[in-house]
């Protein structure tokens, strides 16, 4: 008689063949932390900035800039980095600049780096809009395609190739988008001689926010021992009360075949609570604590700390150590025909929509202003944000883990709208594109979707076959998490949704559609669900709802543009959302956040202003109203604000 499975081995079982598939993302990208084998050296500041205004924007190359100090090769401006370039001058002709620019920097490398041929120095870009080169001390060290997400070059032997040598480090980034960039778009050369002067272009977007180019995120160099930690990838699940981690570790250079490991895992207060050894392995923990979103549990965010710690045999026999300490949260998440399961209870999406972006930054990483956004939307009672319309920088996906914050994560596959933007190339460049997301990632438990693209031409032919390929991709790439994309198509021509798990609609009804007419929202959003809900038998996130608000602007009774208009909106919606909410609707995304730069255009006064803040996040009428929701929503579950003891009634706006 055959022994019976008990459910706990079944758990390990699936995990274990969870994270054989898993495994294969081992290509090292790990985010880079400090430890006692490794350092971090920041090179964030001023750097030397010269745009390219040649005609054909190549003479940086011609003449061969990166070759010698840029201050060399032509007038320079100081730029910050991280930031966008575009609003850091007076020259309108900057902010509007299509081509390459260029920064270079002299920095110091601690001697004892370069000296020591055990030590691995490695340069790294934390993102840079779109195309980028980079050298150092003249000599090409990488280049990448694509924005929002980090690239990174072994540059050791370049720097012990001359030690007296300061270290140079020249980098050209292009923003120039084509029909086969992630975003897509075009470069239409206007020839009427009567008109525009020779050689006169623009670039064409087909994305409703500002092209903002340059550095936007960290540089910095950092070091590992020669054999060390590339990547880890982790597996969680539980059951009765015990915690599962798969973990997988790659281990790279001369020495890996003959490397040792050991796994320790940690709580909140430092105590071990599971250790393993070997490269791959499971870590059961006994009592877990669960990573739960915001507003979901007392204790959400709840990490563990995984050291993997390795150990090689050096050339003269002593002990070479590398040590990298990895955040865990202990989760999991599923869907079925009506709810999105975390943790096997059902979660509801109430969130927001958000874009990079502000006052003078650009798109350039700003510590105050994060941590002004996380506050802004735990005071909404928000559990959940897109990454609307790309990755965004990894230091928000860890603020994320650690408050609770449920993240859908967006590819920057906004805008394919053109038949020629669904062909081999572009098809090839959005599986490169996804497996650098999801190989970036994949262990943070506070991302639980992935969405592939937004708001593509999902209607056309070949768009079919396009999205099969790209979420089949993704799905092999990570099992563990459901996949989407974000449509705003008919429901009955859409080619893609077949292959979601979890349908995401766009609409702005009463705005771009049957604008002015309150009275149509409730009939025809209820409409809309019931077509998707009845074709595809999945349940449904409304990803995107809203309208703009210039603030101040006051009418009653509401017309376009007001803030009371806006409200009006919300509320209508709202109440659509509470009747399906019980049904299949599993969540709801205002758009957005905040207003955020848009290119100039006669339908945008200095930007997109749908956001129920402002750029400089001072809330409008409809923060008031969606706040009020939100903790109506949370406290259903009985869970009150922890930091406040108003009931939802003085949650209201005045």
């Amino acid at each position: 008689m055959a022994c019976p499975v008990k459910p706990l081995q079944l758990h390990i079982i699936f995990l274990f063949a969870l994270w054989d598939l898993c495994s294969m993302l081992n290509s090292g990208m790990l985010f880079p932390r400090e430890s006692s084998s490794r350092e971090i050296k920041e090179l964030n500041g001023l750097w030397s900035f010269r745009a390219d205004l040649s005609p054909n924007r190549n003479l940086g190359f011609e003449q061969a800039w990166y070759k010698r100090r840029l201050a060399e090769t032509g007038p320079v401006l100081d730029m910050p980095v991280p930031a966008s370039y575009n609003d850091i001058t007076q020259d309108s002709k900057l902010r509007d600049f299509i081509g390459w620019v260029w920064y270079d920097r002299e920095v110091v490398v601690p001697s004892r780096w370069v000296a020591d041929k055990n030590i691995r120095v490695v340069l790294r870009v934390g993102s840079a809009h779109y195309n980028s080169v980079v050298w150092v001390n003249g000599v090409q060290v990488t280049e990448h395609a694509g924005g929002h997400l980090p690239f990174e070059a072994e540059i050791g032997a370049v720097l012990r190739g001359d030690p007296t040598a300061p270290c140079r480090i020249t980098i050209a980034v292009n923003n120039t988008l084509t029909l086969e960039t992630l975003p897509p778009g075009d470069i239409q050369y206007l020839n009427d001689p009567t008109r525009y002067p020779k050689g006169y272009f623009v670039q064409n977007t087909y994305f409703d926010f500002f092209n903002y180019a340059g550095i936007h995120r960290s540089v910095l160099l950092y070091t590992t021992p020669h054999t060390y930690v590339n990547d880890i990838t982790v597996v969680t699940d539980f059951a009765d009360g015990l915690g599962v981690i798969a973990y997988d570790v790659a281990v790279s250079g001369s020495a890996s075949f003959n490397a040792s490991l050991k796994v320790t895992l940690t709580d909140g207060a430092g105590r071990c609570v599971a250790t393993a050894t070997g490269a791959a392995g499971v870590l059961k923990v006994v009592a877990a604590k669960l990573w739960w979103p915001y507003l979901m549990h007392e204790e959400h965010g709840f990490l563990y700390h995984m050291e993997v710690r390795l150990q090689v045999a050096g050339a003269r026999g002593e002990v070479l150590e590398d040590q990298y300490t990895l955040p865990v949260g202990i989760r999991t998440v599923k869907v079925t025909s009506t709810q999105f399961l975390i943790n096997n209870k059902p979660f509801y999406f109430q969130g927001v929509n958000k874009h990079e972006d502000s006052d003078i930054r650009g798109k350039g990483f700003d510590w105050p202003l994060v941590v002004k956004d996380f506050n802004l939307m735990k005071w909404l009672g928000a559990n959940s944000f897109r990454t609307s319309h790309y990755p965004y920088d990894e230091e928000i996906l860890h603020m994320c883990d650690r408050h609770g914050i449920v993240v859908i994560d967006e590819s920057p596959g906004v805008g394919i709208r053109d038949i020629r933007s669904f062909g081999n190339a572009s098809l090839a460049h959005h599986l490169e594109v996804m497996r650098e997301l999801v190989t970036r990632d994949k262990n943070h438990p506070s991302v639980v979707m992935w969405s592939v693209a937004n708001e593509p031409g999902s209607e056309m032919p070949p768009a079919g076959l396009y999205f099969e390929t790209v979420i089949a991709h993704t799905k092999n790439l990570d099992p563990t998490r459901p996949v989407t994309y974000v449509t705003n198509s008919n429901y009955a021509r859409d080619k893609g949704a077949p292959f979601v798990d979890v349908i995401c609609v766009n609409s702005y009804l009463s705005w771009y559609h049957d604008p002015g007419a309150l009275d149509v929202i409730a009939l025809q959003l209820n409409t809309q669900f019931e077509e998707w809900y009845g074709k595809y038998q999945k349940p449904i996130i409304q990803s995107e709802y809203g309208a703009d608000v210039v603030p101040g602007l006051h009418s009653d009774p509401p017309v376009m543009f007001s803030e009371e208009y806006q409200v009006i909106v919300l509320r209508s919606y709202h109440e659509v959302f509470d009747q399906k909410r019980k049904q299949y609707v599993i969540g709801e995304l205002i758009w957005n956040f905040a207003d955020f730069m848009t290119a100039q255009g006669v339908t945008r006064v200095v930007g997109n202003k749908k956001g129920i803040f402002t750029r400089q996040r001072q809330p409008k009428a409809g923060a008031y109203t969606l706040r009020e929701r939100y903790w109506r929503i949370a406290n259903e579950t009985g869970l009150l604000p922890p930091w406040t003891k108003y009931p939802c009634s003085q949650l209201r706006s005045p």
